[in-house]
This record gives structure tokens, sequence and C-alpha cells, in this order.
């Protein structure tokens, strides 16, 4: 596994710029205006983290590295890090020796300093500005991390690391990508000349186990009433667009309204990146593919959704519509295909109408508004509109109706709004998610279908 040499330059590279300074320079070394104590611990243990790994690739046989047991590679690397410290005179206690070997493991086989961020299931987004700032979400509120990288060339490695094992690329010619972890975790990254201060990247992680409804309510995202309603539009096939801003939990949604799709009906979903997770048995996953260095071979979410017209589905799910597909979508769901679902970003549910008639007028055709809003209204049934708010929490803000024209205007009724009280002295949001008291007009069909729907679902507080 490891290459047989005796000894290591004694020297680096001077032309190098992987691999940092010795530990006798860095101790001659200067501190920086405004450096604190423990930055210069962090970036001391980054240079001897930065010499192991120098070490470890000049030894270590990749070729043969997915043969070999975890547990042997890890003795393996402890017995280069025992070694390395030897010859530098430079002891360490267990408790850190352990943290360098995990560290090296997770440069190995996972992608470096990310591996416990990845791994910590508090942590909802991941934002990394450049190799020195790294940001978290937890629970909505950001939070700078003592995470970093030991430079900029290192950061490049890792996101080569992520978008090379889906099959893309990203270089000066191709300066921005979208990709996905095997998790199904969402992942940006974007580098020089785009990035001005150095590569930057965003990963939107996904619970392994996917949130359930019941999850979301007792989140407070939705109430309970809120939540057997929606499961019943899906009972009942039918066909919903969810809208939101970013990071308003548009996709956690449609994953846990999935959950209600009957298990024997044949989904076919439609991604620019492969994240949903749905739980039937009966899936085909579609996702779209960028151009090659030549700008040749792309294929574009328009042309999957018209394909997957021709694959017998009954349900067609696109992850999130953004142009012309958008009409290919409503064809979908205006022919038989009912109980189809997706996302758009919006501002409201009006405005997610707008967005859509705008999409449609993409696809470059001489259609009418009048023609592109009959469709909106025979094709969608209902809008799911999310929001994170001041607080971070991200709630449903309404369930609303689309109930038909009247002259150009698509008419949309409030089945369920979320009402905001106040907020508390700690910024949180007061606030509850009830029924408007309107009963929707597709009650009979949702009736029809089998779904339990009493009067009191509907009523407003205190009628």
């Amino acid at each position: 596994m490891f290459k047989n040499f005796s000894k290591r330059d004694e020297e680096a590279d001077e032309n190098s710029n992987v691999y940092t300074l010795t530990t006798e320079k860095a101790a001659e070394k200067q501190p920086m205006d405004g450096e604190t104590e423990e930055d210069r611990e962090l970036i001391k243990y980054l240079e001897l983290k930065s010499r192991l790994h120098d070490a470890l690739l000049d030894r270590l046989n990749y070729s043969i590295i997915e043969k070999v047991e975890p547990e042997e590679l890890r003795r393996e690397v402890g017995n280069l890090v025992s070694e390395v410290l030897r010859q530098e005179n430079n002891p360490v206690c267990s408790g850190k020796f352990k943290q360098i070997v995990d560290d090296l493991m997770d440069e190995v086989l996972g992608l470096g300093p990310l591996e416990p961020l990845l791994a910590d299931p508090s942590i909802n987004d991941i934002l990394i500005n450049g190799h020195t700032n790294v940001f978290i979400e937890r629970f909505g509120v950001l939070e700078k991390s003592v995470t970093r990288f030991r430079n900029e060339k290192h950061l490049l490695r890792i996101i080569d690391k992520i978008v090379s094992r889906v099959g893309r690329r990203i270089d000066e010619s191709n300066p921005w990508v979208d990709a996905r972890l095997e998790d199904g975790s969402r992942v940006n990254a974007i580098i020089r000349p785009c990035a001005i201060d150095g590569p930057s990247m965003s990963i939107r992680k996904f619970s392994r186990t996917p949130l359930k409804m019941d999850r979301l309510v007792d989140n407070e995202a939705l109430s309970s009433q809120a939540s057997g309603f929606l499961q019943g539009l899906v009972e009942a096939r039918m066909n919903v667009l969810i809208s939101g801003g970013t990071g308003s939990g548009k996709t956690t949604m449609l994953n846990a309204m999935s959950a209600s799709i009957d298990p024997t009906t044949r989904v076919v979903t439609i991604e620019d990146a492969a994240e949903l997770q749905l739980q039937q048995e009966h899936v085909v996953r579609l996702e779209t593919r960028p151009p090659n260095p030549s700008g040749e071979g792309a294929v574009q979410q328009r042309e999957l959704v018209r394909n997957a017209l021709r694959m017998r589905p009954d349900r067609i799910i696109v992850g999130e519509v953004r142009g012309a597909e958008a009409f290919d979508m409503l064809q979908a769901m205006n022919t038989g295909h009912d109980g189809s679902m997706t996302t758009v970003h919006s501002n409201s549910a009006r405005d997610a109408i707008s967005r859509i008639e705008q999409m449609v007028s993409m696809m470059g055709m001489d259609m009418p508004l009048s023609a592109i809003r009959s469709q909106i209204a025979s094709g969608l049934h209902f809008i799911v509109h999310l929001s994170r708010l001041a607080d971070g929490k991200r709630r449903v803000m309404s369930i609303s109706e689309i109930v038909g024209l009247e002259g150009d205007v698509i008419m949309l009724q409030d089945i369920f709004i979320f009402q905001k009280k106040g907020k508390t002295e700690d910024g949180e949001i007061i606030g509850e998610f009830i029924p408007t008291g309107i009963r929707p007009r597709c009650a009979d069909d949702l009736i029809a279908a089998g779904i339990d729907l009493s009067n009191s679902t509907f009523m407003a507080k205190g009628a």
C-alpha cells in the first residue's frame, strides 16, 4: 500500500505552493496584527498536518487504496505519523495524535476538513468563502466555524474531488458548477476568475433519513391540520407547486409530501443535481448533464421532461423549474399525469404564478398570455408557499388553491395561512398556522379519493 522509500527530502521544493513552513520556521514567524494565540495554534497545527499529508502522498499507493480495509490503512497512517513526529522531535499528546490520524484519513478517503461538518447532524448549510473563511448554519442561524483549508490549492482539490465524482468539471473555462454528494447534499462551487477572492462553495446538507410531515409539524413549520390536508392532496393526485425563496425548505417539503405517493405508482424525477429522496420503490431518477469541454453534449431539463412523457410515468416530479421546461411540465399536468409536483423560487404564491408565466414565455413561441394563464389555471391545483423568517425558522406561509380564471386573471384562495403576531425579546417570530375558513373547491374530489375531511379542518378560529 505504501511506496518503498528510506527517507524524505530534507527540504521542500522552494517553488512548491502546496506545503508550508517547517515547525522551526513557523516559530520564528512574527504574529500578524489581530492574530490571537488560538489562531497561531491553528496555523501551527495546519502546517504540521500539511507536512504529514506531504509525506503520505509520497508513500501512498493510490492504485490499491480501495482494496485495503480502513483499519489497515489507519494503522499504516498512524505508523507514518509516529515516524515523522519522531524525526522532527515533536511529541504530541494521544488526543492530538488521534485527531491528526483522523484528519489524514479524511484527506485520503473523504473530503478533508469538510468531513466533521458533514457528519454533524445539527448543521444544515456549509458556506465556504475562500480557504480561510468557513461558515455553518445551525437551526437557521449562521456562525463562523474554526474549520479552514491549508491554502487555496487545498480547497480546489476538495472541490475537484466532489465534482469529478458525479462526472462534472470545474476550471477557468467553466468556473462554476452544480453537483451533489453521495448522500444527496447539494453543492455549488465557483472559482477564479469569477470568484474574485478565491474559490467559494456552498453545501446544502440533506438528512440521511428525510424529514416526514410529523417532523415538520414538530418543528412548527405547519399545523397538524395543514399537514393532513397536504397529504390528502398528494393521495388525491392534485398537481402542486411548492414556492419559496432560497433556503426556505422547498425540497424538504417536496420530499415530505412525496412520502404520501402510492407505492404502486411509477414516478419519474427530473433534477439538475439529483437530491430528492423519494422512498417509493418504483422511481426513475433523471439528471441533467453539462456540456463537455468542447461545449457539446449538454442535456437540459426540458429535454428530460419531454423524454419522461415517453416513459409511461404516473407522476412526474421536477426538482425545480427554472426555464422553458415549465411549459412541458404544465403540458404533463394537463395530459393525464395528475399528482405531479415541482418547486419554483418566488416571494409569494401570486409571484410564483408570474414566475411560471415568464418561464413559459422563454420558449420563444408566440403564445398569448391568455393561453399561458389558461394552461396554468387548468394544470395546477395548489401552491404551497414557504419562507425562512428573520429568526431562521422555515415555515409554510400559505396553502392556496387555484380556482380558475376571471377574465385574464388567475384566481387564488388561501386555505391555510401563517399569521404573525409579533416576536420575543430573543427575536423569535410569534405566530400560528390557521385555516382561513374557506372550504376548497376540490373538497369533493378529496372525499371521493377517500380522504377524510371534516368541516372543522377548514374552520377559522373563533368561528
